[in-house]
């Protein structure tokens, strides 16, 4: 399994407002606004996502990580024996995920595009 990507997920009050602060701050542009989530990105495709809550899992996530095989992911998920928080999922936009908790209480997102 390789990672592809790693962004940090904040949780915000106001999804428009936040994204009118960090894009004015960082020179960021919307790469990807769903209403709830969305993602920043410069051109080096550094990324940061902000979001209120998340439409489809009890938990909002503190960050994502985009990996090549998130099947062999969740398997060493339930080996390490980590809490999963959110079962592995194909969301309707187009993403397979799950959550799990780590042990300082983080919840990671760990998906991939199908």
């Amino acid at each position: 399994m390789e990672i592809e990507r790693i962004a940090p997920i904040l949780t915000v009050d106001d999804l428009a407002t936040a994204i009118t602060e960090h894009t004015g701050v960082l020179g960021m542009r919307v790469v990807m606004n769903m209403g709830w989530i969305a993602f920043l990105a410069d051109d080096a495709g550094h990324q940061i996502g902000l979001m209120t809550t998340d439409v489809t899992a009890s938990v909002n996530l503190d960050v994502s990580i985009f990996v090549d095989d998130v099947e062999a992911a969740h398997a060493a998920a339930v080996t390490a024996g980590v809490e999963i928080v959110h079962p592995l999922s194909t969301e309707e936009w187009g993403v397979r995920r799950f959550f799990y908790r780590d042990s300082s209480g983080r919840v990671i997102n760990v998906g991939t595009h199908t």
